[in-house]
């Protein structure tokens, strides 16, 4: 089992969310003012050197086209922590999404062809390598800057518990924190203290206030129960007479948080435990996306299925669509449409998941469940607004009301909308789940999407789903 909250590694590693990066202090300040400028400036200087060396003068719809590039690549990604082959995959997604919207909207002004079009070429493979190459420049550079902005922070922890543990080790993984982890205060009992020998233990929290100043600590993490409010306020009184920076580190982050975020009621400030991606402006933007990509696909694809279709009435009796009832945002059921792949059309109370030669499944139909055909029906449900590209995949009614008293957390995928395609089923998880570890490790999978969500990732996987379609062993 993984431990709790912490993201999947399958294939492409997701950003790890932490307690420390909830603090203004997490990575030196100055490295994520250059992470924001890095790209956009990088994608700016790329064209103007290829304009500089083609046409030797920086002519005004240039400087236009620069302004609106700078626009949409800023800001710029934090990459630092990031392993190089994500850093490759998310540049060369990140630029084609840059390179295919300012192609559309010369395309679509008439405006394409006043640019010169050795330039324009060039650029879309000169850009994304000036950008890789910046950012292996910044990972060299990132250590001397630190220690350029002087010695680095001295931080405590107030209470060897679990969140205060897991605290700790991703400071000490934080490279570029700018912060030194001195040590712990805690009054239980060693074999009570949850850490054991991997940390420091600096004395008892009664000590503590003595030891910050005489030893330049500047920064104090409160890692205690919630139920310990009155030990807080002493100890917070304790702390008065010092110039350290407190912060709170609640036990309630160490369960599994969805999309926790800080907001208010009333005035009230609350912290969100679950919560969809998708409010506000995120929401738009997953929208539109499916809005878009849905049109162009049921158009480039409409011959395709209306061949499909023929194929699958004249294969076999029975309807051309298998409308099956599924659930979808908040829980809500919902008919989602297939091309009908087997020769019954079960949704009932009790539905057997499809199996390696299972006798229900046509000729056609295997083929149309191994290459994910069966499946193009669905972009008329994101038309309809019941399911997005990307998102968590609708099980059966009858298979949720199985899993949902067995496996924790699994109706919160249902917090977004379902998808087409989705971070499990390009992670190993397609296919019949016949234990229910493996059905574990697709929720596990689900979550860590509702976690982590861009329109980056929604692009890796929907990338990441192409090229699994014809390679794929677990369909059937």
């Amino acid at each position: 089992m993984l431990p709790k909250a912490e993201p999947l590694r399958h294939g492409v590693p997701l950003p790890l969310p932490s307690a420390a990066a909830a603090t203004p202090l997490a990575q030196s300040r100055l490295l994520l003012a250059l992470e924001a400028i890095l790209e956009p400036l990088v994608t700016v200087l790329s064209l103007w050197i290829l304009v500089w060396f083609v046409e030797g003068d920086l002519t005004p719809p240039w400087l236009i086209a620069s302004i609106v590039a700078f626009a949409l690549a800023f800001p710029g990604r934090s990459l630092l922590r990031s392993p190089p082959d994500r850093v490759v995959i998310s540049t060369l997604l990140s630029w084609s999404w840059i390179a295919g919207l300012l192609l559309a909207m010369g395309f679509a002004t008439g405006h394409l062809y006043d640019f010169s079009a050795v330039v324009v070429v060039n650029w879309l493979w000169f850009a994304p390598v000036s950008q890789l190459l910046s950012h292996l420049a910044l990972r060299t550079a990132a250590p001397h800057l630190v220690r350029l902005q002087g010695p680095a922070l001295r931080a405590v922890v107030v209470g060897m518990n679990e969140q205060g543990c897991s605290l700790a080790d991703r400071l000490a993984a934080a490279s570029y924190a700018g912060i030194e982890l001195v040590g712990f205060f805690d009054d239980r009992t060693p074999d009570r203290q949850y850490g054991g020998d991997r940390h420091r233990l600096l004395g008892r929290v009664s000590e503590i206030a003595n030891f910050v100043k005489a030893n330049r600590v500047q920064l104090i993490y409160l890692s205690l129960p919630m139920a310990s409010q009155p030990r807080i306020k002493d100890l917070l009184d304790a702390l008065k007479d010092t110039t350290a920076s407190v912060y709170f580190v609640p036990d309630m982050f160490v369960t599994d948080l969805i999309q926790g975020r800080t907001d208010s009621v009333c005035g009230l400030p609350v912290i969100s435990v679950c919560e969809t991606p998708f409010r506000g402006p995120a929401g738009l933007l997953k929208r539109s996306s499916d809005l878009v990509l849905a049109t162009i696909i049921l158009i480039l694809l409409s011959p395709v299925m209306l061949g499909i279709a023929l194929a699958v009435k004249l294969g076999s009796p029975g309807p051309v669509i298998f409308k099956q009832r599924r659930y979808g945002l908040d829980g809500q059921e919902i008919v989602v449409y297939k091309y009908r792949s087997m020769t019954v059309t079960e949704d009932g109370s009790q539905i057997q998941q499809a199996r390696k030669n299972d006798n229900r499944i046509t000729r056609l139909g295997a083929f149309l469940r191994k290459t994910s055909l069966d499946e193009l029906p669905q972009f008329i449900n994101v038309l309809q607004g019941r399911m997005s590209i990307v998102g968590p995949r609708p099980h059966a009614v009858a298979h949720n009301e199985m899993y949902r008293p067995l496996i924790k957390s699994y109706m919160v995928r249902h917090k977004v909308k379902p998808g087409i395609t989705g971070w499990a089923q390009v992670n190993g998880f397609r296919g019949e789940t016949e234990s229910l570890e493996k059905m574990e490790a697709r929720i596990r999978c689900d979550l860590d999407y509702l976690r982590n969500w861009s329109l980056r990732l929604d692009l890796l996987i929907i990338f990441k789903t192409v090229r699994l379609v014809f390679r794929d062993t677990a369909a059937y």
